[in-house]
């Protein structure tokens, strides 16, 4: 099988690592396969693919969308990267805890975070690419973040004075998020 969970967190966030080829001329290695993700319990429909580069000390997220439901497989294609996630589910028994890891091109690591997980990533090396793999298409009407310094969260993030977009900086804590009525969209069954 090219692919292997590598480990699993908060119930259903998983690192993914694929197996890669090498030989005298490079590598190769598949980053998605519709059957092999199927048969790991992995989501198997993408629509849409993002991509973006980053400079060192850069925290994008954390970032959700409720509808169309938005969950994402993220990799970092050039660089490195510490990639998270966040249980924003209601009644979740690991609501406010997080996973992160650091990812590189290196080493092939990839992030799946569902739909009701906030996902962000704080750039490490001089510049970072990250792309991804989204199982909804963007809506800017049904989207939203929370702050990435939100205190009843925690995150260890490995910077301390991040550069971020105005939208990040300003966005709200989880609790003032659960206040929502979109907030509903997101529940633990």
């Amino acid at each position: 099988m090219p692919f292997r969970i590598e480990s699993v967190h908060l119930g259903e966030v998983k690192v993914i690592v694929p197996d890669a080829f090498h030989d005298d001329r490079g590598f190769f290695y598949e980053v998605y396969r519709r059957d092999q993700f199927e048969s790991l319990g992995l989501p198997s429909t993408f629509v849409q693919l993002n991509q973006s580069g980053s400079v060192r000390g850069v925290v994008r997220g954390l970032h959700f969308q409720w509808e169309p439901p938005m969950g994402k497989l993220m990799r970092v294609t050039r660089g490195r990267a510490f990639l998270v996630a966040v249980d924003i589910r209601k009644n979740s028994p690991t609501l406010r805890q997080w996973f992160g890891i650091e990812a590189s091109d290196d080493d092939r690591r990839q992030l799946w975070a569902p739909p009701s997980f906030a996902r962000g990533f704080c750039v490490l090396s001089d510049f970072a690419e990250v792309q991804y793999l989204c199982t909804g298409n963007y809506n800017a009407h049904a989207e939203s973040g929370i702050r990435w310094d939100d205190p009843t969260i925690g995150i260890e993030w490995p910077v301390t004075e991040p550069i971020l977009s105005p939208k990040d900086r300003n966005a709200q804590t989880l609790d003032e998020w659960l206040t929502r009525p979109e907030a509903d969209h997101f529940t633990h069954p």
